[in-house]
């Protein structure tokens, strides 16, 4: 036998042996799909997350759209991309209400609100 070194990136037309990587920004893309859903009430911060996480994922998806065998399944990147649209519905939904009470209320009247309503539940607490 001939004195053969282990090369990992072998193509497959050699030995039928390819190392599949992961997706370089398919663990950030789950993490900015989390981060977007808890942050979601945090006047906008959910919208920029999701936006962020949304980019690096189809920045992903032409990786391994261009070469699938290259890459192990893009099912991390297809959570975080799905956590990452429910993050900014969830926001959007968010902000959409507080401009309808700032709207309807007056930013001072829903500040008094908010005011008589802490008292409200102190004077149950008690």
């Amino acid at each position: 036998m001939e004195n053969q070194e282990f090369n990992p990136y072998q193509n497959q037309q050699n030995d039928n042996f390819v190392v599949q990587q992961n997706l370089p920004n398919s663990t950030p893309v789950l993490v900015m799909g989390i981060l977007s859903i808890l942050t979601c009430c945090c006047y906008g911060v959910g919208v920029v997350l999701s936006i962020i996480g949304l980019v690096l994922a189809s920045k992903d998806l032409k990786l391994y759209n261009a070469n699938p065998s290259q890459y192990k399944s893009a099912s991390t990147l297809n959570t975080g991309k799905i956590l990452c649209i429910i993050g900014l519905i969830l926001s959007i939904l968010f902000l959409c209400w507080i401009f309808y009470i700032y709207v309807i209320f007056g930013y001072d009247n829903y500040i008094n609100y908010i005011e008589e309503f802490k008292i409200q539940m102190e004077q149950n607490a008690a």
